[in-house]
């Protein structure tokens, strides 16, 4: 088995590629911690790693963020060593179906919502999926959609300028009633 790794916009995760379905069309998961990975044996494996702060999985790819303390070159070939053992087992990366954080929004704009949520899946999420993460719709009031950034994308530097010049203005281009976007944490 070959693992590719390649590096995200945020300097503390790497993208690590294993050639093979992770999620597959099952969607993403985010761990922010050991204790949230108890449905993922992977994760759980993972964090049992010295220096591995957060774990994200996507349709085809696994992103890990490191800890200040460590570096990548000590702890890289650990999370490649421990990616290849858990898929030659043939372990599942995830046991049964974790609950989805609620999405708040008034019935009333249901239709914005689907608009938003249509543009988020087809032109934002393969891009932010590209750089090891993914974005995560909340909900909307007052003209505000939230949303969350998971993966590399948690932790950016630049996951604000994404969220404001990027996703916001695209919104509020195609849809008049969005008056701006906020992160949320998940």
């Amino acid at each position: 088995m070959f693992i590719e790794t390649e590096s995200t916009p945020n300097p503390a995760t790497l993208k690590f590629l294993p050639g093979r379905d992770v999620m597959g069309a099952a969607g993403t998961a985010d761990f922010v911690a050991g204790d949230d990975a108890s449905r993922s044996p992977l994760a759980i494996r993972l964090f049992e790693l010295d220096g591995v702060a957060r774990v994200f999985f996507g349709g085809d790819f696994i992103t890990v963020t490191k800890s200040d303390v460590t570096d990548w070159q000590a702890l890289r070939p650990q999370v490649l060593g421990a990616v290849m053992e858990h898929f030659l087992a043939g372990l599942p990366v995830i046991e049964g179906i974790g609950a989805d954080a609620d999405e708040d929004f008034d019935p009333a704009d249901a239709e914005a919502v689907a608009q938003i949520k249509e543009l988020l899946d087809q032109r934002v999420r393969p891009a932010v999926a590209g750089d090891g993460g993914d974005i995560v719709f909340r909900g909307f009031r007052d003209g505000i959609v939230k949303l969350t950034m998971q993966g590399a994308c948690s932790g950016c530097p630049s996951s604000r300028a994404t969220l404001k010049h990027g996703v916001e203005n695209m919104l509020r281009h195609y849809i008049p009633e969005v008056v701006g976007v906020e992160q949320v944490e998940g």
